[in-house]
């Protein structure tokens, strides 16, 4: 392994994104398969390098001596959505396309939010990711704000 494969940085810090999943081998095939990531290291943790960014994954599991009181749990389908993976492609059609050849399941076909073209999968899981083109924002033009935000 290569040091620039691990999240280890040399100077400063780097940001990696910790999912607690039910099945670390079907969770680090998708995000090996679907987002074109690189295995860094199995389990214990599964870690998974795609493009700058690392996806960390283990099992669930109860408090810990660094974390007391903290439970760790894969969402549920009927859970309210807090956070999710917002991952910015070059070319959303090309991503839409192969992605579903590959056998992801999109909410919606991407939608022209006039700031970005955007569309939203989720992983096994059940985590939210939203992937994202900047389209206008590129020329100062910016999605309409949520209605009732006057």
């Amino acid at each position: 392994m290569q040091r620039d494969d691990w999240p280890t940085p040399e100077h400063g810090l780097v940001l990696t994104h910790f999912l607690t999943v039910r099945d670390v081998g079907r969770a680090r095939e998708f995000y090996a398969d679907i987002l074109g990531g690189h295995v860094v290291l199995e389990e214990n943790p599964c870690i998974v390098k795609v493009a700058n960014s690392w996806i960390i994954m283990n099992p669930g599991g109860g408090p810990t001596p660094d974390k007391p009181d903290v439970v760790l749990r894969a969402p549920e389908p009927s859970d309210p959505v807090s956070a999710f993976i917002n991952v910015r492609v070059a070319d959303i059609a090309t991503f839409y396309a192969e992605a579903r050849d590959k056998g992801a399941e999109f909410l919606t076909e991407p939608i022209d939010r006039k700031a970005e073209i955007r569309c939203y999968l989720r992983d096994p899981d059940g985590y939210l990711i939203e992937i994202g083109q900047a389209t206008g924002m590129l020329e100062g033009i910016f999605a309409d704000p949520p209605a009732g935000n006057d």
